[in-house]
């Protein structure tokens, strides 16, 4: 059984930086795309960044676009999310996604994805 476990959340001062993590267990991730999505209080989930199986081919959201990256460890079953200049609008339940088919490129679509952690929350303080 597939499990996905985010840690690296917290509270910080717009314009601060976070890392989140997300550990996979109970497969090899190395052979399959994975994501970050976000969700606040009262709206829909939405796509934040995606990368690709073998990590050479990364998407992301506009409006994260040159201030979140996305990467991933293979070795260690881990995906990651830099987050730079944060900002207020940028707080919300923040999950880890993984596909349940191999290799392809990154989607941006919640229905791509199989798998699902159970998110860690960022809070960014004006």
């Amino acid at each position: 059984q597939v499990q996905l476990v985010e840690s690296g959340g917290g509270l910080v001062q717009a314009g601060g930086s976070l890392r989140l993590s997300c550990v996979s267990s109970g497969r090899i991730s190395g052979f399959y795309g994975m994501g970050w999505f976000r969700q606040a209080p009262g709206k829909e989930r939405e796509f934040v960044a995606a990368i690709a199986w073998s990590g050479a081919l990364t998407g992301y959201a506009d409006s994260v676009s040159g201030r979140f990256t996305i990467s991933r460890d293979n070795v260690k079953n881990t995906l990651y999310l830099q987050m730079n200049n944060l900002e207020p609008e940028d707080t919300a339940h923040y999950y880890c996604a993984a596909r349940g088919a191999p290799y392809g490129g990154w989607y941006r679509g919640r229905s791509e994805y199989e798998y699902w952690g159970q998110g860690t929350q960022v809070t960014v303080s004006p």
